[in-house]
């Protein structure tokens, strides 16, 4: 389970439905070109948060459909609604997903033993593994040390995908949970996350930027951080322009350069800017994409 994870882009029609060929094909891209070695899925770059339960379903049929076992998969399942987060671990630890995955609950003010009771909760229904997804910047919930130890005595509770600028708490639970998966969650700041030991990353850039991603946490684990580090500039340079154009909507493009049909955003997202069209195929030469 250690490695680069693509934070698995959806591709939808201008009716928000899913476009099952193109999901393929970005699955394909992943694993045959971009050599990640493994997919989260329904998690933020793929828009979960504004699919339905059958959507969600969905796409959890035909990501294992077509990555077989050529990757590690990990379910994105958390949802407010608890009943739904349980349903989906439930089915997909059926297709045989190698771990789950939950966001923390949001918008309400959750207190930390309601969060852990959501974790457990999921865990005793679906009997899978369980990695934190944490992201306060979205999700309003900071996980401190402490609160982290209490969920990791679950020995379920495998890892976190840490999803923070705050290096100085991802220094102090690697050192504390040295037996615990730790990933990366932002692209921008991989070289930080390898350099302080995490197991890997998952994010949205590495389904058309993963071979850079797998340099970068390849060369930290050499003690090679200098090459390290001139890569991630690279990277960074990529990362600032789709970060200006719309990151999920470029990233669809990027890939229709490709020949992909990754479709478009699901509304309320905003669809691609076509007079920006020329920018993403200078893109894609200028990085070699």
């Amino acid at each position: 389970m250690k490695g680069i994870f693509s934070a698995l882009l959806v591709p939808f029609d201008e009716e928000g439905k899913v476009k099952e060929k193109g999901l393929r094909e970005i699955v394909r891209q992943n694993i045959d070109v971009q050599k990640v070695d493994g997919l989260y899925v329904n998690g933020s770059s793929g828009e979960n948060f504004m699919l339905s339960l059958e959507q969600k379903k969905f796409i959890f049929k035909t990501v294992k459909e077509e990555a077989k076992s050529d990757v590690k998969l990990i379910a994105q399942v958390g949802s407010i609604n608890l009943d739904e987060a349980v349903e989906l671990g439930q089915y997909a630890t059926e297709l045989g997903y190698d771990s789950l995955s939950a966001v923390t609950p949001f918008y309400y003010p959750f207190g930390f033993e309601e969060i852990k009771t959501y974790y457990e909760t999921i865990i005793e229904k679906t009997n899978n593994n369980m990695i934190i997804y944490a992201i306060p910047a979205l999700t309003g919930v900071a996980i401190s040390t402490a609160q982290f130890e209490e969920l990791f005595e679950n020995e379920k509770v495998i890892g976190v995908k840490f999803t923070d600028s705050n290096l100085f708490l991802l220094e102090r639970l690697r050192n504390k949970f040295p037996d615990k998966l730790i990933y990366s969650g932002f692209d921008e700041m991989l070289i930080y996350g390898a350099i302080s030991g995490v197991d890997g990353a998952i994010g949205s850039t590495y389904n058309v930027n993963g071979q850079r991603a797998k340099q970068i946490f390849e060369l930290c684990q050499q003690d090679k951080v200098s090459e390290a580090y001139e890569i991630q500039h690279v990277t960074n340079d990529l990362i600032e322009k789709v970060l200006e154009l719309g990151i999920y909507q470029t990233l669809k493009e990027i890939l229709k350069v490709k020949g992909i049909d990754a479709g478009t955003t699901k509304q309320p997202m905003k669809a691609f800017d076509e007079s920006k069209q020329e920018e993403v195929v200078k893109l894609v030469e200028q990085f070699q994409l």
